[in-house]
């Protein structure tokens, strides 16, 4: 996506970082573009206003709930075989 409008940072650059960005998984630079970028730029920020409201419900509905012992095991376990894998 593109609102054909020149950005210091690309709007498609901007929508593949926003995830990181409403996880808070970016450095401070980062954050300040994306910031930037968003309040310049409406289609963006609707995008972005979009994901925001539904990783919150997400939160909200599921972030209480207790994974299993059993299902974290397996799942750890999983990612365990896996990383042998790729190191092998």
């Amino acid at each position: 996506m593109s609102c054909g409008e020149h950005h210091d940072t690309d709007c498609r650059e901007v929508l593949d970082k926003v995830y990181n960005y409403l996880d808070g998984e970016l450095d401070e630079g980062n954050c300040v573009d994306i910031r930037q970028h968003l309040d310049e730029c409406g289609p963006c920020l609707k995008e972005y206003g979009l994901e925001q409201v539904v990783k919150q419900l997400v939160a909200k509905h599921c972030g209480c709930e207790q994974v299993p012992d059993d299902l974290r095991a397996k799942v750890l376990n999983r990612i365990d075989q896996v990383r042998s894998e790729l190191t092998s």
